[in-house]
């Protein structure tokens, strides 16, 4: 909440206009006025529960239920009830009155979902129980837990947060970074898990926002520049189709579109590339009413528009997508296409009925609604199958809350391939997933009995990785039994459970193997197995029971792999010895509720070897148990990950000037270009010579005239490191160089 004081003729004035907005949104949604009534009713009721308090920005607080509520009915597409539940959903937690109180006033339905949200509130805004290690964990469990009672808690909790990631600048920084990881690990994969594109299209943007506010703004400056420039471009390419359509007698709707700011940076760093290689910046859709009068179906009517503009422009064979045939597994169906303007530019198409485009903006609240309309068949569909797998998952008893948040986190961004049984069988399976997993898919017993496998009639191990379209046989053996090795390649989370479940029947045998294991790998390394050791080991591997009996279980059933137990080791030696105590970071602004060991406040700074950040970079700290705090970059997937998990062990460093101390730190370039005599020389030269940096590592390769590869040089600082990749740019050949991870 926030603070508390007389509201003025202005106040008031808002608070009507943006309720109207709510109320013409939710006469679109309710079916008759008994139904908008109620939403008139929970609005009084919840404006004067909410009367004279204000948000930390300073509004009325009751805008806020009122914007949750617009976005549950206008981009979630749910019904009267949720819209009443958003409008209601901080009433309990906020004022005096109950759960009770709501039910006698708006029925039993409305008040189970009210008090859904308000447990999920309670939960993730009480910050007193911080010394909990893994109380984000609990908390997201929780959140979870209420898809068995109602989704639409949780539909309603993504537009809460939605929200609140609108609002998030009024947010202190590190209550700030909390959210929006938390946003990145679980929010956002749930809300595309459930089919909510512009919900997670939005939250993705607002975190690029905050995390990289530079390039945010630098990648919007250039979509706008892009769109002035190609709109005439782009009208050029739709006319043709519109004529084309129009002749060939279809009711439809030409829509422009161009990517988002955040899939961009996404894609610009995953694949390391600049913005100026992005080729399918621009998308056109098209939604068209099904003409029931013809004997086409609604697909055939897809691929019928696609005949008549594959006709007008060269399409580009491998970018085509059927998610008609082949819907994913959020219910998202469209036939995409990527075609050839006259002008030169690739431009991606997106088909749609006008169903799938409601399937495709409200997700899982459409698909039920066409369902329960009798529009789509009666089948259970893969998002209900997931659903289903969700709650499965929650209920078992041997899951902790920590693995559990990591496996709901890959279960949610994780995408499924098409395969077939033997007798023409169509099966969905997890992307990346082996042999041995569609064994454990089909029946449990065929699995733990699996030696190989006939894919597409040819002999593969259990490790064999499937791919789509594959036709998979499974060949079992009577005295067959599941081995360790398995859990090597298994991938899915059932294969896994199964394998472990019978492992755990073995388990004393896995600890005796385990701490065997551990002695002997200790012993090579000159180090002793004994309660320093083993506290420095459960640590490193990120262990929180109190007994070595896990870690040793770990290690002997193979979950476990020592490969990386010299690092761990040496990590330590050098945090204890204080050679990783880097003297250029300073805290912020001391805050209480992050008290610092030590009364002077000083700490250890550790950087991050997964992200390598460098001054200049937006960096975010994890402070462990002994003091030390792990400097990450604000986007690398380890940070976002940790915060979610651990929101109370977060602290803001901020950097100071590196270069007063001679003190640099290495970083990759990538580059790419033509090939010419001498070009090689020339950039190592510049490096070396001209601009006077250190090259650590230097690693391009030549073919057909085009040079690729990457140079590990140490700088001081961001400001250093855009100054030489601005003039290494400038050398003859030289077409891409950006930064990478090392």
């Amino acid at each position: 909440m926030g603070s508390i004081s007389q509201f003025n003729a202005h106040d008031y004035e808002v608070i009507a206009r943006d309720y109207a907005d709510l109320k013409e949104a939710a006469r679109k949604r309710c079916t008759d006025q008994k139904e908008l009534d109620v939403v008139q009713k929970a609005f009084e009721f919840a404006n004067e529960a909410h009367k004279g308090v204000r948000r930390r920005s300073g509004e009325p607080y009751i805008l806020h239920p009122i914007a949750v509520a617009k976005i549950v009915v206008s981009n979630i597409g749910l019904g009267y009830k949720s819209i009443v539940a958003a409008l209601l959903h901080d009433v309990v937690e906020d004022t005096d009155y109950t759960v009770d109180d709501i039910r006698s006033l708006f029925g039993d339905k409305v008040a189970t979902l009210v008090e859904g949200l308000t447990k999920i509130k309670t939960v993730l805004d009480n910050e007193d129980k911080a010394e909990q290690k893994s109380i984000q964990a609990e908390n997201f469990k929780r959140i979870l837990l209420t898809l068995n009672d109602d989704v639409r808690v949780v539909l309603i909790k993504l537009a809460d947060r939605l929200h609140n990631c609108r609002t998030i600048e009024f947010m202190p920084e590190h209550k700030r970074d909390k959210i929006l990881s938390e946003t990145m690990f679980v929010f956002i994969p749930l809300a595309h898990r459930l089919g909510l594109y512009s919900v997670k299209s939005e939250m993705e943007d607002i975190w690029l926002r905050y995390k990289e506010p530079e390039a945010f703004n630098e990648i919007t400056a250039k979509i706008n520049r892009n769109v002035t420039d190609k709109d005439k471009e782009i009208n050029e390419f739709i006319a043709p189709i519109d004529d084309a359509l129009k002749a060939a007698g279809f009711r439809y709707e030409i829509r422009k579109r161009v990517k988002t700011p955040y899939s961009i940076w996404n894609k610009m760093n995953n694949k390391g590339i600049t913005f100026e290689q992005i080729y399918d910046l621009y998308a056109v859709r098209i939604i068209f009413e099904p003409d029931v009068a013809t004997k086409e179906t609604e697909r055939d009517q897809c691929y019928h528009v696609f005949s008549i503009i594959t006709g007008l422009y060269r399409y580009k064979a491998d970018r085509v997508r059927d998610w008609v045939n082949y819907p994913k597994n959020n219910g998202y169906e469209a036939l995409h296409c990527t075609l050839m303007s006259h002008s030169g530019i690739w431009i991606e198409v997106q088909i749609r009925s006008r169903r799938m485009n409601e399937i495709a903006e409200k997700g899982i609240a459409a698909h039920w609604a066409y369902k329960k309309d009798g529009f789509m068949d009666g089948d259970e569909s893969e998002m209900d199958k997931w659903i289903a797998k969700v709650k499965d998952i929650l209920v078992s008893p041997d899951v902790n809350a920590l693995e559990l948040l990591d496996m709901i986190h890959n279960d949610l961004i994780t995408t499924d391939i098409l395969v077939f049984t033997p007798k023409g069988e169509q099966r969905s399976i997890e992307k990346g997933a082996t042999a041995l997993d569609f064994a454990y898919s089909i029946h449990t017993h065929i699995g733990n009995r699996a030696i190989a496998a006939k894919v597409n009639l040819r002999l593969v191990p259990l490790s064999y990785v499937l791919k789509t379209g594959d036709q998979i046989e499974i060949i079992t053996a009577e005295n067959e039994k599941p081995k360790r090795e398995w859990l090597d390649f298994l991938k899915t989370r059932k294969a896994r459970s199964l394998v472990l479940d019978y492992l755990k029947g073995e388990r004393q045998e896995s600890i005796k193997i385990g701490k065997k294991m551990l002695e002997e790998q200790l012993d090579a390394l000159g180090y002793k197995l004994n309660d320093k050791t083993l506290n420095v080991l459960m640590e490193g591997y990120e262990i929180f029971e109190s007994k070595p009996d896990e870690l040793y279980f770990r290690i002997g059933a193979g979950l476990l792999k020592l490969s990386g137990l010299a690092d761990i080791l040496k990590k330590s030696q050098e945090k204890k010895s204080g050679s990783w105590g880097f003297s250029w970071f300073r805290p912020k602004e001391k805050k209480e509720d992050y008290v610092i060991d030590g009364a002077d406040g000083k700490h250890r700074y550790v950087i991050a070897s997964c992200c390598n950040p460098i001054p200049g970079d937006s960096v975010v700290g994890f402070l462990a148990s002994d003091g030390t705090v792990t400097v990450h970059k604000k986007t690398c997937p380890t940070a976002n990950n940790l915060a979610a998990k651990f929101g109370d062990k977060i602290v803001m460093p901020k950097w100071e000037h590196a270069k007063t101390q001679n003190l640099t730190f290495l970083v990759r370039l990538s580059l790419k270009g033509v090939d010419r005599i001498g070009i090689i020389n020339d950039i190592t030269r510049y490096i070396s010579f001209v601009l006077n940096v250190n090259i650590r590592k230097f690693n391009l390769g030549t073919e057909d005239g085009v040079f690729e590869g990457y140079i590990d040089l140490y700088v001081n600082d961001m400001g250093d490191l855009d100054k030489l990749i601005k003039k290494l740019q400038k050398i003859e050949g030289i077409q891409s160089i950006v930064r990478t991870d090392l």
